[in-house]
């Protein structure tokens, strides 16, 4: 490892450590925003702009000759979990944790910045992106609209994560998209409600909601070509409460991954078609609230 680099890793560490301190979620990132122009003015980097995708921040630095911008990607955002560890950095916010390593990312930008600051032995102009919002945000989405490939010449763009098991100083690589495209559904059933003892007298979400389910599942194995192929996974079934009660509604709620843009359209349209027929078979009312949130192009 280059000596250079090498004698940044205790900084670094420093970084990430007051990031996993102070974690925030989403769009809602004003003290780690705050952070890292406070750590890129100390490093020397004054071409530094913020208003893209709310609290995301673009910084440039020259390099020593002429040649095309190259994007550095990082994500800042933590996740809405209780940390349960009792480590010195254990998180300060009950309820808020960097579980996914966001603090490590923007901890290793930084870092980045500094030795690229320092050296400038590179051709053209590096952004350095740091990106709200990852977590089910759609932060990358939410720069783009604001400009971000208007407002910088970025020619190309890298990104990395954390790989817990990987080798320390490897990095894994593969062939085409490495990433979904993330959608998520909700189905809202509405039934009619009767006592347990006379079901009869009612129309049952509970019954339609697994009807839908088990349907669901063969959109997958027999909708979809296997060689591009998706996921679909329920993650939430609710409805009633009451022991002695057919409730009147039910909710079903999950996330599509895709790879390919055909296999995501035949997905979506088999779904709401599902409903549809579930509706007529079980003599209940369905919505089906599809949202594509992560594009795969």
């Amino acid at each position: 490892m280059n000596n250079r680099i090498s004698s940044l890793v205790p900084e670094v560490t420093g970084w990430r450590h007051w990031l996993h301190q102070n974690p925030e979620l989403l769009f809602d990132l004003p003290k780690t925003q705050e952070f890292i122009l406070n750590t890129l003015a100390k490093i020397g980097i004054t071409d530094v702009y913020t208003g893209l995708g709310k609290t995301g921040v673009v910084a440039i630095i020259e390099g020593q000759q002429s040649g095309p911008m190259i994007g550095l990607r990082s994500d800042m955002d933590a996740l809405p979990l209780f940390e349960l560890s009792d480590i010195p950095h254990k998180s300060n916010e009950n309820g808020k944790m960097h579980a996914c390593g966001h603090d490590g990312h923007t901890a290793m930008l930084l870092g980045a910045a500094q030795y690229l600051q320092e050296t400038r032995n590179f051709a053209g102009r590096v952004a350095l992106v740091f990106q709200p919002a990852e977590e089910g945000g759609v932060g990358a989405n939410a720069m783009l609209k604001d400009g971000l490939f208007e407002k910088f010449d970025i020619s190309e763009i890298y990104g990395m994560h954390n790989m817990p098991g990987l080798p320390v100083g490897e990095f894994a690589l593969c062939h085409g998209p490495s990433h979904a495209a993330v959608d998520t559904f909700e189905v809202q059933i509405e039934g009619n409600g009767a006592h347990a003892a006379r079901p009869h007298q009612g129309d049952d979400p509970i019954a339609a909601a697994n009807a839908i389910y088990n349907a669901f599942q063969t959109i997958i194995t027999r909708d979809t070509d296997p060689i591009r192929n998706g996921l679909i996974s329920v993650t939430a079934i609710q409805s009633g409460e009451a022991f002695n009660v057919v409730p009147q509604s039910a909710l079903i709620r999950g996330t599509v991954r895709t790879l390919h843009a055909d296999t995501q359209h035949i997905i979506e349209k088999r779904m709401g078609e599902i409903c549809a027929g579930v509706d007529l078979s079980h003599k209940v009312n369905s919505t089906l609230d599809y949202q594509r949130k992560c594009p795969i192009n």
